[in-house]
Order: structure tokens, then C-alpha cells, then sequence
């Protein structure tokens, strides 16, 4: 059976470089005998097809599970690597196969689910098979979300591309291909960092805290998996100590170095009846908030709407639009939001609890993995583990010299 194939010869500028395939098959349609539908909406008639695989560049083909269960197939395209991103690995029959080598990336297409650790890895095998001169096929189970998430990741990086341009180029040879929203988010964080991961970067900071606190959710214990989001005590002894901590204010313990400070944008501003903003009205009412920030810890949903009302009140705002985008903002002051560190008890074995100083027990905020903190000026933060600024102080760390604990 020979399969029917819908051809394209066309050009894609990759800033000063340009793709330019030969008569590349878009669509292979192996057992159906009919042709991709013209570009447009997706339909139910474009899933139905038994195999499906299109050609992105030359010898990276991304497509569905029956394409990569279809030895015939991947005979007549001269497939000898498989990347597989789905729920279960494919059939013993492939996997042993002497002309195939495969790699298994065991993921749901969820929004919520972590691919970005798995990101370099697929880029790394992709690489592999191509500079050796061989094919290869990245599959899911429909070829829409989780495949073109590690194909766009190997285009993004290969040829030093944004997002938006790399998805461009890959639904361009295949026209339903889609990311979910979360895999889409994920991709363009990994950009931000250089196409890598980057442990120091604050956005991926917040990410792993995400993840680590879904699977307290789950557990009610942070797992052994997550021991590294814990931060080593700044109050120990360190070779190159950071210049700049934060010190209990009644004892003067080391508490968190500057690094340490998860920063956020303030949400909300305090207008008058006459429409300006009273921003000593919101400084004045900043210090009796903060107080009352444990009793405002409550759950947040990450996808939050805006809510709003027409007498002049506060309005929490929660898009990532501010509402005065000409006047410079600087990180809210109100609330020290901070990584997990050592000498925090209990936050282990513990969903939510006090943070009290080492020392001297002197109460300095509060932690939860799974429910989030609002601070006063509007944002929510989850996971939360905060400092109130009035039991904290900044000040300069003396080098060599060991806290008593």
C-alpha cells in the first residue's frame, strides 16, 4: 500500500536563515488515500484519518501514534528514531525493532503537567538523530499537543526563535498543531531563560514552588523529589556569604539572603472619590494589612478572573495588565515573599503552619504549599511563604562568623 501524500515547496525565513524544503510531504494519510483539508479550522474528519505525519524540516517529522506504529510507514520514510511524549510507551514490536532507536517521555496532556524538565532532553535526541543524518519522528497520541511542545522546544533553540515564531513555523507544516495552554507557558519561561534551565531565574523559582506544591496536595508532604527547593540556612557558615540579609529584628538572626526574595508587582491602586490616586492612604493602611495577612490566607486559583465594582472600592485586580501602565512600579514593599529555607519548621511534613524565628521564637509570617497568600496590594501568591517586614530588618552579613542557632 502506498501511502498519499499531500506535497509543499515553499519558503520560511528564520531571521537571516531560510528553510527552504524541497517537495517535503505534508500530511501522509497512509490508509485512508485522502488529502489533508485545505488550511482552515480543525475538523473532526482531520483526526480520523488512521495515520497522520508531516515533514516540519528536513528529516524531523512530527505526527500521531498510529504513524508510529505503522511499520510500513516508517520504513517508506526512512524513520530510525522515535521520540514518544504520551501516557504509555509504544508496542514492544517498535520498540525492539534493530532499525529503530526510541525514547520514551511518560507525560498527559495537561496543562498542569511539568515539560519543561523534559524539554532539553528532547531537543538533545531530536539534535542526535539529526546531525547523524537520520529521521525522526515525534509523536503523541494525536500529534497536536505534546509532540509539537518538544518539536517547537528543537526550533526554538536550533534556530534561536521566540515562541510565537517557532509555532508559526511548525503549524505551518502542520496545521493543527496546538500546545496546550500550560506546555505553551512553560516553552516561552524556557526561552526566557536561554532555551535551559536555569535555577537562579525568579520565574522558575515560582514553578518548581508550583509544582512542589501540587504534589503536597496530593501527599501532604513535600517529596524527596522537591528536598533541593529547600534553601540552605544563611546563618551557617559559608565560604562567600551574600552581602545583603535579612535579620530578625528582635534577635538579629540571619533569617533569608537577598537571593532569597521572591518579588512581585503590586496589584491595586487606592483612588480618591475625585479619581486620584491617595497613595498615603495606601502606605497608611499597608501596616495594618500586613498584620492581617493570616487571616486573608485563602486558596487561589492560578486562572482567577478580575473582579470589579462601580461605588470606588478596591478592585483586585488579577490580569497582568496594570492599570496605570505610564507611571513607573516598583516591587511591592508590603510583604517579603521568600523561598522554602532550612531552619523553617516544619514545612516538610506540614501543608501550612507559622514561620517563628530559630532563635529567639519570635513569630515572622506564615507558610502554605497549597493555599495562597493575597497580600495587601492585591497580588496572590502560590505556594506562600512570607516574612512580615515589621519583625524582619535588612542590613549587611558579617563575613566568617557563625550565628548561634
Amino acid at each position: 500500500m502506498n501511502p498519499s501524500t499531500t506535497c509543499l515547496s515553499s519558503t520560511f525565513n528564520v531571521g537571516e536563515k531560510s528553510i527552504a524544503p524541497k517537495a517535503m510531504p505534508v500530511s501522509v494519510l497512509a490508509m485512508s488515500g485522502q488529502k489533508l483539508h485545505d488550511m482552515g479550522n480543525i475538523s473532526r474528519e482531520d483526526f480520523e484519518d488512521p495515520v497522520s505525519l508531516d515533514e516540519i524540516i528536513n528529516g524531523l517529522f512530527l505526527g500521531n501514534l498510529t504513524a508510529a506504529t505503522h511499520m510500513e510507514t516508517l520504513k517508506n520514510f526512512n524513520i530510525t528514531h522515535i521520540l514518544t511524549l504520551d501516557s504509555v510507551p509504544l508496542p514492544k514490536h517498535i520498540t525492539e525493532a534493530s532499525f529503530l532507536t526510541t525514547k520514551f517521555i511518560q507525560i498527559a496532556d495537561m496543562p498542569k503537567e511539568d515539560v519543561l524538565h523534559h524539554l532539553d532532553s528532547c531537543v538533545e535526541f531530536i539534535s542526535s538523530a539529526r546531525i547523524t543524518g537520520h529521521n525522526i519522528l515525534v509523536h503523541c497520541y494525536f500529534g497536536v499537543s505534546r509532540s509539537s511542545t518538544a518539536v517547537i522546544a528543537y526550533i526554538m533553540k536550533s534556530h534561536n526563535l521566540d515562541y510565537q515564531t517557532a509555532f508559526e513555523l511548525v503549524k505551518s507544516k502542520r496545521r493543527f498543531v496546538q500546545p496546550n495552554v500550560g506546555f505553551a507557558a512553560q516553552l516561552k519561561l524556557w526561552r526566557r531563560m536561554g532555551c535551559t534551565i536555569d535555577n537562579h531565574y525568579q520565574k522558575y523559582k515560582i514553578y518548581r514552588l508550583r509544582l512542589a506544591g501540587e504534589q503536597v496536595r496530593k501527599a501532604k508532604i513535600l517529596p524527596q523529589s522537591f528536598s533541593n527547593i529547600i534553601k540552605s540556612d544563611p546563618a551557617i557558615t559559608q565560604e562567600n556569604p551574600e552581602p545583603i540579609v535579612y535579620r530578625c529584628r528582635k534577635c538579629r538572626r540571619v533569617l533569608a539572603s537577598k537571593s532569597h526574595v521572591l518579588t512581585h508587582m503590586p496589584k491595586i491602586q487606592i483612588s480618591s472619590s475625585n479619581g486620584t490616586n491617595n497613595v498615603t492612604d495606601n502606605q497608611k493602611q499597608s501596616a495594618k494589612l500586613v498584620e492581617q495577612i493570616p487571616t486573608q490566607t485563602r486558596k487561589v486559583s492560578l486562572t482567577a478572573t478580575s473582579t470589579s465594582n462601580s461605588n470606588g472600592q478596591l478592585s483586585m485586580i488579577t490580569s497582568p495588565e496594570r492599570i496605570d501602565v505610564n507611571k513607573s512600579i516598583e516591587p511591592c514593599q508590603n510583604i517579603l515573599f521568600i523561598e522554602p529555607i532550612a531552619w523553617m519548621r516544619h514545612i516538610v511534613t506540614s501543608t501550612q503552619g507559622k514561620l517563628n524565628c530559630p532563635k529567639c521564637e519570635q513569630k515572622l509570617g506564615n507558610f502554605s504549599w497549597i493555599n495562597g497568600c493575597q497580600c495587601p496590594c492585591g497580588e496572590e501568591v502560590s505556594p506562600a511563604f512570607y516574612l512580615i517586614p515589621s519583625k524582619v530588618e535588612l542590613s549587611k552579613a558579617v563575613q566568617n562568623v557563625q550565628t548561634t542557632l
